[in-house]
């Protein structure tokens, strides 16, 4: 998994809108990438929606954000649309940023073992290096938790 000093890694993705994202468009402000297992779950709309809520808080803070998941477009559409969020989700379907970010590990749920999304959230300074790692993602207050820090 990444880890506070290691650089932004390079990517593309393709947001909600079906629209390229790539890391080099990121640079240059503080950026706060967020990484949940599924669109449209109930622990993951508390986590975007509480992003959502505080979007203004984190903006003034200086923070600009981005959502990944294994979703299709069309679902990050989806749930983008049904919440009105104010900040992208990218679609990463073949896995390839969550490998890069190494959010995309094997876990356990029910004695049952497979292949997930760690929640888990990534802070980076205006350069594009590591500052924080949110490893213990606290869904109802993940805005309190980017800002405490």
């Amino acid at each position: 998994m990444l880890k506070v000093g290691d650089k932004l890694p390079q990517f593309e993705g393709l947001n909600q809108d079906g629209e390229k994202v790539s890391s080099e468009q990121l640079i240059g402000k503080k950026l706060v990438v967020f990484f949940y297992p599924q669109a449209n779950t109930p622990t993951c709309t508390v986590e975007a929606c509480n992003l959502s809520d505080n979007y203004s808080k984190l903006q003034k803070a200086g923070f600009q954000l981005l959502g990944i998941s294994g979703d299709s477009v069309k679902k990050q559409k989806n749930f983008h649309s049904k919440f009105t969020f104010p900040y992208d989700l990218i679609a990463d379907e073949s896995h390839e940023i969550l490998e890069k970010f190494g959010v995309w590990k094997e876990k356990t749920t029910f004695g049952k073992t497979y292949m997930g999304i760690v929640r888990t959230t990534f802070i980076f300074d205006e350069k594009g290096i590591c500052e924080r790692v949110i490893e213990k993602v606290t869904s109802k207050t993940a805005a309190e938790q980017i800002l405490e820090g």
